[in-house]
């Protein structure tokens, strides 16, 4: 297995893999107790590793969602939690729902091993949501460790395809539009929805190349077997996640 046949393998899964915590009940309930609506703390909580900075940074580097509804979310929840303590507080119920489904999962030891290289190798340039994920601790144990780097590999696929976005002329808002049509309007675009046309499609179909190709140095670094690790270990956890 090549480094694009493990990418081609993983990035499905692990984009979902990765929002596991965002809205599971013990993630709002968490929320709850901050004085944060889900919506607000999934917000200022994943954006919170950039710390206390103006929402049009924040926006930056989610991309996707409408420039108005970030700063709604993002000001109004900062009210309440400081961004870097609510960072905390969303990847501790990453870290606990990692612990709740993951312990026993065949693998983890070596996914996490291999996960790791991936994260250490990548080249952060340009990718802030990436780099802040990547700067926070990454727990002891197999299980949490395991869907903390699940979500840090989410992040680096999704800061890269930003990247390729703007590089192949695409607002991030259409290709959005392109990838889930029917979820624009929960992404602050239903008074604007974006016309997508077939010169859109095809800039995408660029960018998700290019995003492949820009994740390859990292994949490189991993061996035969860590590649292989990394792909059992990631269908490992979701079939844990499943059930």
């Amino acid at each position: 297995m090549n480094e694009r046949e493990a990418i081609a393998a993983v990035a499905p899964p692990i984009y979902t893999l990765g929002s596991a915590f965002m809205f599971h009940p013990d993630t709002l309930a968490k929320g709850k107790e901050l004085g944060l609506d889900g919506f607000r703390f999934y917000v200022l909580g994943r954006g919170g590793v950039l710390g206390d900075c103006e929402a049009d940074v924040v926006h930056s580097a989610f991309g996707y969602f409408h420039p108005g509804l970030i700063a709604k979310m993002w000001n109004t929840g900062r009210e309440h939690v400081a961004p870097r303590d609510a960072a905390r507080a969303y990847l501790a119920c990453n870290h606990d729902l990692g612990r709740l489904t993951l312990t026993g999962a065949a693998g983890l030891d070596s996914f996490v091993d291999a996960a790791s290289a991936v994260v250490a190798a990548a080249h952060a340039e340009a990718l802030a949501l990436f780099a802040g994920f990547r700067a926070e601790p990454v727990p002891d144990d197999a299980p949490a460790a395991a869907l903390h780097q699940v979500t840090v590999l989410r992040e680096l696929r999704g800061s890269a395809h930003l990247v390729a976005l703007a590089a192949c002329g695409l607002p991030s808002h259409i290709a959005h539009a392109i990838r889930r049509p029917d979820d624009v309007a929960n992404f602050g675009w239903a008074a604007d929805p974006p016309v997508v046309t077939d010169d859109h499609r095809a800039r995408w179909e660029d960018a998700e190349a290019l995003t492949t190709s820009m994740l390859e140095p990292a994949f490189s670094t991993l061996t035969d077997p860590q590649r292989a690790a990394l792909v059992d270990g990631t269908a490992a956890i979701e079939a844990a996640l499943a059930t």
